[in-house]
């Protein structure tokens, strides 16, 4: 029998609808229910790609015992924190403050004020349990305590959420940050620390641009061999394409199989800027593959993308991926198999569980053409096997990420299907997810949920449309972009450059989230200083860019402290340092701006008439710079609602560059040779 979770717009609350534990979704009437009943609140949150979710709730949530253990002594609420990462963080806070770790599942009890008394992570059945008469016990006999733990836990987390105090991301915290990075560096396998290794994309971006901007060896070499090392080994997948979540191990060979849209956007995007930096065949081929994997496995009906594929098929981690030397010969025969095996690390004893192996391409193939037909042959092969899950809710944020991804690997790369790609999405998000000017946070199959979004949806979504606006060149993403940069500043910010996560009409929990570090994705706070940032050197806003500052200031104590929880606020305080150089290529209307066209879709460029011509020699060097500093518009002379093309002519009737550099301006150019020397000067004097 469904219970109250079967009416969710959450994959993960619907994967417990059928549970016989009388679940809750978060709601003020579960509260209520608490307090008529005067029992404690079981507060259970995870999402739907999760291991360890899955088996809790084979365990625990769907055993009868457990289930009258709960629904006799507790309210139950079941919380998505993808859905809500308000309620999420500052529970998480609380359980890593009592246990000195965090993870999910994590499972709290409240009082039915919502405080906090105990808090952990998974629990074997046998052990929750004991858990559950132990809690339920305690809040009978010794009511006080209870409530005195409580209140000093949330009193103690409340004290210290406040706002760092402020340090501005000069010079010498971006060269610390290089050297710490160093010095943590793993020289023989690539990334940072030991295992369990997870994908450093933010940090990977900064040490890019930091190269670009001072030309610096070491944050190049880091960069480049954690891409490599990262795409040769088992956490890529050799076959399909895509990132899954991490490496359990510190050689990349054997990942967590979950595969996260936050990843992958951020992924693309910096190896599409890897190959900017080198021209690396390996970042250019990764990053296409890693496109075409979230295109095809999580584009939805809509335009937009799914969440993630689950760790586990049929409840087995790696059931669809792994193979044996065996299972090659299969599908190969005994040559080509034998062949595949020797080139993908499939050995007898095999990498993972069970003889099986992960996929690895740590050489390229000599015979480039038959590894191509056996990769295809693999791949058409492992798609008659089970399938993992996929979690199809659209988040707002991580498609502002696959926005920023899209656009700029679809104009470096020269694919312009990947800035199609990238306005459908943002079309979606913005027909669907704001409502009457506000954000919310996901929805599912196009039913935008109730769920207001937090601040990380405003940062980068605005951030994506930055990009796709400068891909395109249509003014409509800029205009986006500024009034979701409004609403953040309005609604979220706290007058000193500071921003909670959530708004202030959102619903009030015990403590107020504010975001103090980068993790998988960049906090709201780095978000909304990257897109203020942009956003100001794209218009010329003295206004937005003294916010951006003052934003990046209230994390630089944080980003001299450990770089490695700082990746975006330094990658952004890198493009303050080095801009803004601002580019503005304008060209004749009627020779192809698609973008003022038909704003939904079309790359302004790419969209050229003259394929080839001036105007695209033009906006190909503008987008081979390296500086962080760097913003591109481009359309007609004047075009409403660009500011860099206002009061910009052609020349002599031809397509023209105009370069500023800190807003001071070169004489405009019309020959590809003037603008190189022109970027050239403008990185000198970064």
């Amino acid at each position: 029998m469904a219970n109250r979770l079967s009416a969710s717009t959450s994959p993960y609350l619907l994967q417990h609808a059928a549970n016989p534990v009388d679940w809750w979704e978060w709601c003020p009437e579960a509260f209520e229910e608490a307090r008529r009943r005067d029992v404690p609140v079981l507060l259970s949150v995870g999402y739907a790609a999760c291991h360890w979710c899955h088996v809790m709730a084979h365990e625990s949530f769907e055993d009868e015992g457990v289930a009258q253990a709960l629904n006799r002594d507790f309210v139950s609420v079941k919380v998505d924190r993808e859905e809500r990462p308000d309620i999420d963080t500052v529970y998480m806070q609380a359980t890593t403050a009592l246990t000195g770790h965090g993870g999910w599942p994590m499972t709290c009890f409240l009082t039915p004020d919502g405080e906090p008394f105990f808090c952990g992570t998974y629990f074997p059945r046998d052990h929750f349990l004991q858990l559950l008469q132990a809690v339920h016990d305690t809040w009978r006999t010794q009511r006080d305590r209870v409530l005195e733990t409580s209140g000093s836990i949330v009193a103690r987390l409340q004290e210290v959420g406040g706002a760092l105090p402020a340090r501005p991301v000069g010079e010498d915290v971006l060269a610390s940050a290089v050297a710490r990075l160093l010095g943590q560096f793993d020289d023989e396998r690539g990334g940072f620390g030991s295992a369990p290794k997870f994908p450093p994309s933010m940090v990977l971006e900064f040490l890019l641009r930091h190269h670009g901007r001072t030309g610096s060896r070491d944050a190049l070499y880091m960069a480049q061999r954690t891409c490599e090392a990262m795409a040769r080994g088992g956490m890529y997948d050799q076959l399909g394409g895509g990132f899954a979540r991490y490496s359990v191990d510190a050689d990349w060979v054997v990942p967590h199989f979950e595969k996260m849209l936050y990843d992958n956007a951020q992924l693309l995007r910096v190896y599409a800027h890897l190959h900017r930096s080198t021209g690396s065949a390996l970042a250019r081929r990764v990053a296409l593959e890693t496109a075409d994997f979230m295109l095809r496995d999580l584009g939805t009906e809509q335009g937009a993308f799914a969440s993630a594929l689950d760790a586990d098929t049929d409840g087995v981690e790696g059931l669809t991926y792994a193979w044996t030397p065996d299972q090659l010969l299969e599908v190969l025969g005994p040559d080509d198999g034998r062949r595949a095996a020797d080139l993908l690390g499939v050995t007898e004893r095999g990498t993972f569980e069970h003889g099986s192996s992960t996929l690895q391409l740590r050489r390229d193939p000599v015979d480039a053409p038959w590894w191509h037909e056996v990769r295809e042959r693999l791949f058409e092969a492992r798609q008659q096997r089970p399938q993992p899950a996929r979690d199809d809710k659209v988040v707002t944020s991580w498609n502002g990420l696959a926005i920023a991804g899209l656009s700029d690997a679809g104009v470096l790369l020269d694919e312009p299907r990947l800035v199609e790609a990238a306005a459908r999405c943002a079309e979606h998000v913005l027909a669907s997810h704001l409502v009457e000017g506000r954000l919310r946070r996901a929805s599912r199959d196009g039913r935008v949920g109730a769920a207001a979004a937090v601040l990380d949806d405003y940062g980068n979504l605005a951030e994506g449309l930055l990009a796709l606006h400068q891909a395109t060149g249509a003014p409509r993403w800029l205009e986006a972009a500024g009034r979701l940069l409004e609403v953040a500043q309005e609604r979220f910010g706290d007058g000193s450059g500071s921003f909670h996560d959530t708004a202030d009409d959102a619903e009030a929990l015990f403590t107020r989230p504010r975001g103090q570090g980068d993790n998988a994705e960049p906090s709201g706070q780095s978000a909304v200083a990257g897109a203020l940032l942009t956003y100001a050197a794209l218009t010329g806003s003295s206004e937005h860019r003294r916010a951006a500052d003052a934003a990046l200031a209230a994390s630089g104590l944080l980003a001299a402290r450990d770089p490695r929880f700082a990746g975006w606020t330094l990658a952004a305080a890198e493009a303050a340092a080095a801009g803004p150089l601002q580019v503005a290529v304008v060209h004749d209307a009627a020779h192809g701006d698609a973008a003022h066209g038909d704003a939904a879709h079309g790359d302004a460029a790419h969209g050229d008439a003259a394929r080839g011509g001036t105007a695209q020699r033009l906006l190909d060097l503008a987008r081979r710079s390296l500086s962080p500093g760097l913003v591109l518009a481009h359309g007609a002379p004047d075009a409403p609602g660009v500011p860099l093309l206002e009061g910009r002519p052609l020349v002599g009737g031809q397509p023209t560059a105009y370069v500023c550099r800190g807003f001071v301006c070169d004489a405009p150019v019309t020959e590809p040779q003037a603008l190189e020397a022109a970027l050239a000067r403008a990185a000198v004097t970064s």
